[in-house]
Formats: C-alpha cells, structure tokens, sequence
C-alpha cells in the first residue's frame, strides 16, 4: 500500500541528500572533531561548512549557532539561560498555545520555583493579544519566549513586532521556531530576537539534532556543562553525522523557500477548497491569511479526530489531530481550546501538513477517502442529524 504523508509539522522525511552527506562520518570519517590530528580536523572543518549553511538560513553569524540534541533542549537551554542572567527578575510570558517544550517548562518554574507566568491569550482565529502581553511587560520580566508559527494552526505570530518592544524594555526574547524554520523566511538580524530555537527533523534532517541561535554579546549559562564544544555553550562530543546532515538540510530548505511559498501552498489551498466544498459542517482553525504555507486544521463537526485518523491509516494516509507531543491524551487540543473552537468541532480537528514530496495525485486522494469516511462517521453520531449539527 502507498504511503500518503501529511504529518510533517510531527517529522519529516530524512532526505536523501541529507543521507548521502551523512554516510562517510558512520564509518571511514570517524574521527573526534575536536582533535588536533589531521584525520579528526577533517571533520571539524565540516561541521564548521554545516554551521555556516546554517546560519545562512536565518541569517546570522556561524559563531552565534549552537548545536543541541533537539529543539526540546534548545527550548530549555534558552529559557535557563534567561533566567540565569537575570535571577532577581521573577516573571516570565509566553502564549497560551505554545510547545509543551516551552508550555510545560513555565508551568514546572512557576510551581517548583516561584515564577509569575503570564500566558498571553489568542483570539478565535489564534492571533496573540499583544495588549496583554505589552500590558504584562514590567522591570521584573526576565523573559518573553513565543513560538514564531503554531504547529497546529500554521498560524505566524508578530515576531519582529514584539522583539522590538522587548528590546526596548531590555527583556530577552526567544522565540521558538521550530515549525516556521524553512517554510518561511527568517532573519534574525533583521528581527532582533536574542535566542531562537529549530529542530533538523522537521526539516529533512534526521532526528536528535537541534540548534539555538544565540545572539552575539548576550549572556549565556550553559544548560549542559562540560568540555569546551560549541565555544563552551553546550558541552559533550559533538554528534557529528547528524551536525554535517543538519547543514545539508538547512541548505536545501533555503533552496526550497520558493517551492514551499508556491507549489506547497497551492496544494494546501487545493486541499482546503476540495474539503470545504465537498464536507459540509466543516471549518478551517487559525487566521487564512497568516499562517505557514503547508498547514491546514480543519474541523469537521459531530465526529471524532481519533476515528478519521484511524480510518484513513487504512488507506495509508498519514496526518494528525494535532501534536504529536500531545497525542497520548484524548482531551481535544489545548490550542484548539485556547483559541475557543466548539468542542464539538475542536474534536473533529484533523492536521494536515505538506512537503514539497507531496503531489496532486495525492490531495485528490486524500478527498476521495475522507468524503465516505465523514459521511460514514456521521452516520453513527448522535450529534449529526439531517446534515447539520444537533
């Protein structure tokens, strides 16, 4: 059975070029790349060209990219730092609708040591109530951290807008951009955020390797203490096949910007309009206009996401009710619910999230089994009744 995979923003396909760069440090290249020999500076000279692609594609300076294990540890490590440069400052803020990786941390430093936490709330269409957070900015904040584009919605939130007011207050901004990172265009000069967090694998790297910008000048307290690797911000050998495969794909996503800004959108419209058309009961979640180019939410009433996965599994079409660090709880989204969906809705909630490997072929698939597969959920619904909600 062909695969059909709409599941990106969970993980995406390690490319084979990626692969192919990847492969000589499994075995001949073995060398530590911290040595002074000759057979290890070989190596150490590639994770310097794959540090480079990588900042080339947020545009900022090879010295400002540190190498973690994933975007979860790149999350924390910005967060710890923060609030290591500034103890005597108490507060933090974020969005109701972020990463568990920044959500649950702000809960744990809230209840395990004191923090204030504002979670800034999102509108019915997931747009940041910037009132509440320029209202919730004071001389205590240590901290704003947001993500730059939702993992569920694509929603884009106002990165450059909200990193100048922090700036100007002197409060350290991070962003998480780990579902925006090679759908959009990032600049982090241009932008002015202090530390920003992105994870290979959702960019056709493999999984286990992540990176944290941090910019020039700042303060930074290493999460992982130990040897001098990544100029003493982040200690341990360094995983070099997966650094050198990172570079190789963080330079073919800044080569496929156009592609995900064109032909990648045009197949997420398609599969909008062919849904909203055909399914009735159906709604998109999120703001049309600004969200990431490969991301369609879309709920469809009076059934549940569960048994639309489980159906269209059958077929081989892959795609998600929403996180998939959040998939082991039956409770409807947490974003959902932060943006108020009706539960009946939120439930009903499928992510479908694209790559430049998917075709048309595939979305018209796609239509033709989840049509019947609607239709035969609804029929056994106790709130779907001559077509329409009860």
């Amino acid at each position: 059975m062909k695969i059909i995979y709409t599941d990106n923003n969970a993980t995406t396909k390690t490319a084979d070029e990626v692969i192919e760069e990847m492969m000589p440090y499994f075995g001949e290249l073995y060398g530590n790349p911290s040595s002074m020999h000759t057979f290890g500076d070989r190596v150490g000279k590639k994770i310097t060209q794959a540090r480079k692609h990588v900042a080339d594609l947020i545009n900022a300076d090879p010295e400002e990219i540190v190498f973690t294990s994933c975007g979860t540890e790149s999350d924390n490590a910005a967060v710890h730092a923060a609030i290591s440069a500034f103890p005597q400052k108490k507060h933090l803020i974020t969005s109701t609708v972020e990463h568990p990786a920044i959500k649950n941390l702000f809960a744990h430093l809230a209840k395990e040591k004191g923090y204030k936490v504002t979670f800034v709330p999102v509108d019915r269409q997931g747009r940041l109530n910037t009132n509440v957070l320029y209202d919730s900015m004071s001389d205590d904040t240590a901290l704003i951290s947001l993500m730059w584009a939702n993992n569920e919605t694509g929603v884009i939130f106002p990165i450059e807008q909200v990193a100048k007011r922090a700036n100007e207050q002197k409060i350290l901004f991070h962003t998480d951009a780990v579902q925006a990172t090679g759908k959009i265009e990032i600049d982090v000069k241009k932008t002015g955020v202090d530390m920003l967090s992105l994870s290979g694998h959702k960019i056709h790297a493999p999984k286990g390797i992540g990176v944290l910008y941090v910019k020039k000048g700042l303060k930074f307290s290493p999460l992982l203490i130990g040897g001098h690797q990544e100029g003493g911000r982040r200690g341990g050998t360094e995983n070099t096949a997966f650094i050198i495969g990172l570079g190789k794909a963080c330079q073919l996503a800044k080569e496929n910007l156009g592609v995900m800004n064109t032909r990648v959108k045009e197949l997420r419209d398609y599969l909008e309009s062919q849904l909203l058309e055909k399914i009735s009961g159906t709604s998109v979640n999120g703001e049309l206009d600004n969200r990431l180019p490969n991301t369609l939410s879309i709920g469809f009433d009076a059934v549940e996401g569960e048994s639309i996965l489980l159906l269209l599994d059958r077929d081989g079409i892959c795609a998600s009710s929403g996180s998939a660090c959040t998939s082991g709880s039956l409770d409807p989204s947490h974003v959902l619910m932060a943006m108020e969906v009706p539960f009946k809705s939120a439930h009903g909630t499928i992510r479908f999230s694209l790559s430049h490997y998917n075709t048309q072929d595939e979305m018209d698939a796609i239509v033709r089994n989840l049509v019947p597969t609607i239709e035969k959920l609804r029929a056994m619904s106790p709130f779907w009744k001559d077509g329409k909600m009860v």
